[in-house]
C-alpha cells in the first residue's frame, strides 16, 4: 500500500547550504488512519520537519512524497487539499468570529475573487461540529480558552478537507481537561481514516493515541517503532537528559505511562 505520506532521506538547514543542517537523513512513512507521534528536545528541529512535510519550507536533500507522487509537483492549492496543518502559538490580534476563522480554511477550494458558498458553511460547521465548537461560531475569537482556540485551528484545517493532518504540539500550554480533548479528537479522526502527524513534548500522549513514534534528536532520527519500542526509560534518558521511569498501568487498558524521577541533593552528591 502507499504511504499517505513519505519523507526519503530529506534534509533542511537555514541560510546558505553550506549552513549546519537542522537535519539530516530523515525517512518516515505514514499510512492512511495512522498516528505518527515525533518526539524529541526543545530546539531539535521537529516544528521544521512539519513545516517541510507541509511544503512551507523547501527541503534541500531528499523527496517528500504525497500518496507516491513528489510534493514539489503540486502546486500551493492543491498541497492544502490534501494537506491540513496546525502550527503551535498562532494567535489572532483581531476578534474575528470563530466561524470567520473555521470558514478561512476553504480559501482552498475558492477562486480568488469567489465568496464562501452556502455548500461552503455547511462544511464549516460540520467541522466544528466534529471538534466541539460549533456552540462557540458566534464568539469572537479573542474571547475563547487556549484549548478552544486550538480545537478551532483543528477545525480550520478540518474544513480544506485533507487526506493528512499535521499538528505542531497541538496540547502545549493546555490544561489536563483540553489535552484529553484534543487527544480525544485526534483519536476520533484517525479512526474515521486521516492521517495524523503530530509533534509532541508529552510521551505519555504517544501511548495515548500514536500507533508510531519517533524521536528525533541531534538532526536525524534517533528511533522509531510502536510506543512500546520507543518509548523507553533508556531512550528517554538519553533524548531529554534526565531520569525517567516508564511504567505499565492495569487501569485503562493496561497502557504505559512515563514519570520523571527526582534526586535529593543528598542523592546527587552521591551519583
Amino acid at each position: 500500500m502507499i504511504p499517505r505520506i513519505r519523507a526519503e532521506n530529506i534534509a533542511f538547514s537555514y541560510g546558505p547550504e553550506a549552513a549546519a543542517p537542522v537535519f539530516q537523513s530523515v525517512s518516515l512513512s505514514v499510512q492512511a488512519g495512522d498516528v505518527f507521534c515525533l518526539l524529541g528536545p526543545n530546539g531539535i528541529g521537529k516544528s521544521t520537519l512539519l513545516k517541510c512535510l507541509s511544503g512551507i519550507l523547501s527541503i534541500q536533500q531528499g523527496s517528500v512524497l504525497l500518496n507516491g507522487r513528489d510534493l514539489s509537483q503540486f502546486k500551493l492549492a492543491d498541497v492544502a487539499k490534501h494537506i491540513g496543518y496546525v502550527p503551535q502559538g498562532l494567535m489572532s490580534a483581531f476578534p474575528f468570529r470563530i466561524k470567520d476563522i473555521i470558514i478561512m480554511g476553504r480559501a482552498p477550494h475558492l477562486s480568488v475573487l469567489a465568496s464562501p458558498s452556502r455548500e461552503d458553511m455547511k462544511i464549516a460547521y460540520r467541522a466544528m461540529e466534529t471538534v466541539g465548537v460549533a456552540h462557540l461560531a458566534d464568539r469572537p475569537c479573542t474571547a475563547v480558552s487556549g484549548g478552544e482556540w486550538q480545537l478551532t485551528l483543528i477545525a480550520r484545517a478540518l474544513v480544506q478537507e485533507p487526506q493528512i493532518l499535521l499538528l505542531d504540539e497541538p496540547t502545549s500550554h493546555l490544561d489536563m481537561g483540553n489535552q484529553l480533548r484534543i487527544l480525544q479528537v485526534i483519536k476520533d479522526l484517525s479512526d474515521d481514516g486521516m492521517t495524523i502527524v503530530m509533534a509532541s513534548h508529552f510521551p505519555d500522549h504517544a501511548f495515548l493515541v500514536a500507533g508510531v513514534v519517533a524521536i528525533l534528536n541531534n538532526g536525524r532520527i534517533a528511533h522509531v517503532g510502536t510506543p512500546d519500542e520507543v518509548i523507553t526509560e533508556k531512550n528517554l534518558q538519553s533524548t531529554y537528559g534526565v531520569d525517567v521511569r516508564v511504567v505499565q498501568l492495569e487501569e485503562g487498558g493496561m497502557r504505559k505511562a512515563c514519570f520523571p524521577a527526582l534526586r535529593s541533593k543528598a542523592e546527587k552528591l552521591q551519583k
